[in-house]
């Protein structure tokens, strides 16, 4: 190859490199100057996963409380200690509503008003697997489904699990609506970073084995809750994700399929909304803005 030629080609990568870079800047503007606009506290988390050189991290390392996105750290525990031989997804238990507070060990029920799956409050007494309530825990976010759960695998071993994957401030401390733990702040928390790190790990199959990535995956894609990362999407776009929400809080985490291969993995936190339907919207287009920077590419 001549002189002539690789200085060429030097100059076209550093064109298409500076080029791709640009396009990056201005999407983190972009982001930045919609985040203006809403009334509470934002992080956004954004890795491209063709190319870990593109990220977007605003604020990826404040603190939120964790909503129902603990549920997939509890989702992976399972899975971690059926291969240990201590757990089968497939063994029944009966269901039970009745649970301990992390504070006094004294006894609280789950309410149906208060749950996003009323289904399986009619099966209180009867035998159910592990798999079966797993499922509902993600797809519809059943709180009676991950209180069940959580006091099986154990919230230390699920919150240790997330250290090994590399999420380092991540807390899963109890199940839901354990008021009294609740009223001493002993909440569970997370960080926009943490949950990029977990749904990577999903996403490249070192969560687990490949297979039980692949069907966890399955299971996030099945997402029944889609007003907040998929709502602007192609209806084509698969979308691995699991959202969570309280009052003022309205989180949604996500590995994205766009059409053309170049997958990624975006994380939206969102606390202390003023108006928490406008918040979730404007938070949605983020999601949009994202994803036309991605099939542009």
């Amino acid at each position: 190859m001549t002189l002539f030629r690789r200085f060429a080609i030097l100059i076209i990568l550093t064109t298409f490199g500076c080029k791709e870079a640009n396009q990056l800047d201005i999407l983190k503007t972009d982001i930045e100057q919609q985040i203006q606009t809403i009334e509470g506290d934002i992080a956004v988390g954004f890795l491209d996963l063709s190319n870990e050189e593109n990220t977007i991290l605003i604020n990826v390392d404040e603190k939120f409380h964790a909503a129902s996105t603990m549920k997939v750290p509890v989702m992976i525990e399972l899975y971690k200690q059926q291969n240990q031989g201590l757990i089968s997804l497939s063994d029944s238990i009966v269901l039970v509503n009745e649970f301990k507070s992390i504070v006094d060990g004294s006894s609280y029920k789950m309410d149906i008003g208060d749950d996003s799956d009323d289904v399986i409050y009619s099966k209180i007494g009867t035998k159910q697997t592990l798999y079966d309530l797993m499922v509902p825990m993600v797809t519809v976010s059943s709180n009676l489904a991950t209180n069940v759960l959580i006091e099986i695998v154990d919230a230390k071993k699920t919150t240790q699990t997330m250290r090994d994957l590399g999420a380092n401030k991540i807390e899963v401390l109890r199940g839901v609506e354990d008021i009294k733990a609740y009223e001493q702040g002993l909440s569970n928390s997370t960080t926009a970073r943490d949950l990029m790190v977990i749904m990577k790990a999903i996403a490249n199959g070192t969560a687990g084995t490949k297979e039980d990535c692949e069907v966890m995956l399955s299971i996030l894609k099945d997402q029944q809750w889609n007003d907040m990362i998929p709502k602007y999407l192609p209806d084509n776009v698969e979308v691995a994700h699991k959202t969570g929400s309280i009052t003022g809080v309205h989180h949604d985490a996500a590995i994205v399929y766009p059409p053309n291969g170049k997958d990624y993995v975006l994380v939206l936190l969102s606390k202390n909304l003023k108006d928490f339907d406008e918040g979730t919207n404007k938070l949605a287009k983020i999601s949009e803005r994202i994803f036309s920077y991605m099939v542009s590419k």
